[in-house]
């Protein structure tokens, strides 16, 4: 969808947002597109959220993806928010539409499975047990991503036990809840785990998780993409078991937001994914 009038316009809004790669992304997929624009970090505090999606429309922008702080919040300046995002109870895409009215959407639990899919192609949800780790806006995306897809028993363990046993009471089955004592217990016949938290973030201690119980033929993933190797994951390759990072649901999410705002739906080529690697 080409517009010579004018220069294609999305962006990041958060806060902070100078460390995201979405812009590195985007901007490949402009010119991989032979497309004139460009994709932008928006540096948006929290009380500016409002006033900052509402100028989009005038600024020429065709929309843009949300970050934190903004992902639950902005969804109070929708005109319209689709059942996936109304579902998670966030949104992580705005698309601005003709009339200046704004649709949000949730693209995470898509590039969460996209990503899992790249890596894994055989993968299936059903395989077993998944043990999820944390019960925030990650886990709520991943959590139904994986229930659509047909996981029968999804597990919710968090610090906080209120907030995991609020999840599972508002999602219902398959998700129960599990004590955060009965965390390492928890993975002796499971399938799958999924840390959701920001813990082996850089800058953040490593998630408090004992692999001994874990099968061999367990996958591992962490939605965390700095470092690429978390100490989670780096415990469970070492002991054989088969990892994912977090980069494929990034590069997956992308791929939605861009078709919704351009009319061209990009491939994650090994090219880009490279690129983006190199800097992190």
């Amino acid at each position: 969808m080409a517009h010579p009038d004018r220069t294609l316009l999305a962006g990041v809004m958060g806060w902070p947002v100078m460390h995201s790669r979405s812009p590195m992304m985007h901007n490949y997929w402009f010119k991989t597109h032979h497309l004139t624009g460009t994709y932008l970090p928006l540096a948006i505090e929290p009380d500016g959220i409002g006033p900052a999606l509402k100028a989009l429309h005038a600024l020429g922008f065709a929309g843009c993806n949300l970050t934190i702080p903004h992902k639950e919040t902005a969804m109070a300046f929708m005109d319209e928010i689709d059942e996936t995002a109304k579902r998670i109870g966030a949104i992580s895409c705005v698309v601005v539409r003709k009339d200046g009215s704004l649709k949000g959407l949730n693209n995470d639990g898509y590039g969460y499975i996209h990503g899992i899919l790249e890596d894994v192609p055989d993968w299936k949800a059903d395989a077993g047990p998944v043990v999820i780790m944390g019960a925030g806006g990650g886990a709520r995306a991943v959590s139904l991503s994986l229930a659509d897809r047909g996981a029968k028993d999804i597990r919710i363990i968090n610090r906080s036990p209120e907030r995991a046993q609020g999840l599972a009471r508002e999602f219902g089955a398959p998700m129960t809840a599990v004590a955060w004592e009965d965390r390492h217990a928890a993975l002796e016949d499971a399938a799958m785990v999924v840390n959701t938290t920001s813990q082996g973030m850089v800058g953040q201690s490593a998630l408090d998780l004992s692999l001994a119980k874990l099968p061999k033929h367990a996958l591992v993933s962490d939605i965390v993409y700095i470092p690429k190797e978390t100490p989670l994951l780096k415990e469970a390759r070492e002991r054989g078991n088969k990892t994912v990072n977090g980069l494929g649901m990034l590069l997956h999410q992308g791929r939605p937001a861009f078709r919704d705002w351009f009319g061209i739906e990009p491939q994650v080529t090994p090219e880009l994914r490279a690129m983006m690697e190199a800097t992190i």
